[in-house]
């Protein structure tokens, strides 16, 4: 084998080993199209200043979205190969976008205003306690994709994106 030889191999094999990994703690990767995204921050209704906290920020669109509205930005992002992407596509917002890499459940969530959930809908129970457990009285508002929390009526819903107030 050459000196090069760890690149054709090690590269891919590093990448197939972390999708493998992240689609068995949660949903794959799958972009936010820019329709529901728009939806979704216009229905969170966040004033300049304020933060939003993506779980599962894949690479950056919600991000640069709300830093563009004037918004601070947080996204947990639990794949190594989107949270290096992400970083890089939200250089220009780095004094309004953080990024942390890990699980959404397992790291400790900054304070926020809004939130944003591309999740999957078995996680959706689980989220909604993490939300109540997590902001410890405060109000925050989550704008949820696709997917529904069992056992609550959404505030709004707009182009399958769900609004639920919590206070």
């Amino acid at each position: 084998m050459s000196d090069w030889s760890w690149l054709v191999i090690g590269v891919p094999a590093v990448l197939l080993l972390s999708v493998g990994v992240i689609a068995f703690f949660g949903p794959a990767y799958v972009p936010t199209l820019r329709l529901h995204r728009e939806v979704a921050l216009d229905l969170l209704d966040l004033q300049p200043g304020q933060t939003l906290l993506d779980l599962g920020s894949g690479d950056g669109r919600i991000l640069i979205a709300a830093a563009e509205r004037g918004w601070k930005a947080v996204g947990i992002e639990l794949s190594p190969l989107l949270y290096i992407i992400s970083r890089v596509r939200t250089w220009p917002y780095r004094k309004q976008v953080r990024i942390i890499w890990g699980n959404y459940f397992l790291t400790q969530w900054p304070p926020a205003d809004g939130i944003f959930s591309f999740m999957i809908q078995y996680q959706m129970k689980r989220l909604d306690q993490h939300i109540n457990d997590w902001r410890q009285g405060r109000k925050v508002r989550l704008a949820s994709f696709a997917f529904k929390v069992p056992g609550k009526t959404p505030t709004k819903e707009q182009d399958a994106v769900y609004l639920y107030e919590y206070k």
